[in-house]
């Protein structure tokens, strides 16, 4: 990952299942005024199939995934667009995929206890991930590292102070990007 990033464009939503990638995503981009990309949508079918039947994804399965939301992102970036795409992104190979020597693009990690995702997981319906994956999205769940710079948010908070603080930690100048963690 590269040391310095610049004013972000388009900012990645990492985290597990049930974080709430989708509806902060949707909610930053709308106030921003950026495009939004569901990541899941980018999924082949087939790793969907996988997911419902309650298999969690590998490596392989999840290459063709991880290619195709950099490949909106570039064309985003080509365009000279702004967006938000939220993407599990659990592990640090995934995210320099998707992000790697992009510098206008920011990480934004959704950051939660396993009560607090488990209970949102259980509550949701029609989604095709089920709570069974869960535990094994936590047990891949590699955090940012620093060098990442990602603006870490808790995700205990209302939805709307959480894409607040998102949109504040994106937009500021002069900033210094390692100091962008974000709580309660």
């Amino acid at each position: 990952m590269q040391e310095h990033r610049q004013t972000a464009r388009i900012a990645v939503i990492m985290g597990v299942s049930g974080s709430g990638k989708t509806t902060i995503g949707r909610a930053l981009a709308r106030r921003l005024g950026w495009l939004f990309q569901e990541g899941d949508a980018l999924h082949p079918p087939e790793n969907v199939a996988k997911m419902k039947a309650g298999y969690p994804l590998d490596d392989e399965d999840r290459a063709p995934w991880l290619t195709a939301i950099a490949a909106k992102i570039d064309a985003w970036r080509a365009r000279g667009d702004a967006g938000v795409v939220t993407c599990s992104a659990l592990k640090w190979r995934y995210r320099d995929v998707i992000i790697g020597n992009r510098p206008d693009v920011r990480l934004v990690y959704l950051e939660g206890s396993r009560k607090l995702i488990g209970e949102r997981v259980g509550a949701r319906r029609g989604h095709f991930m089920p709570a069974s994956l869960l535990d094994s999205q936590f047990a891949a769940l590699e955090p940012p590292a620093p060098e990442e710079h990602a603006i870490t948010v808790s995700v205990d908070a209302p939805i709307d102070n959480v894409v607040v603080r998102i949109a504040a930690a994106l937009t500021a100048t002069g900033h210094d990007p390692r100091r962008c963690a974000l709580t309660g």
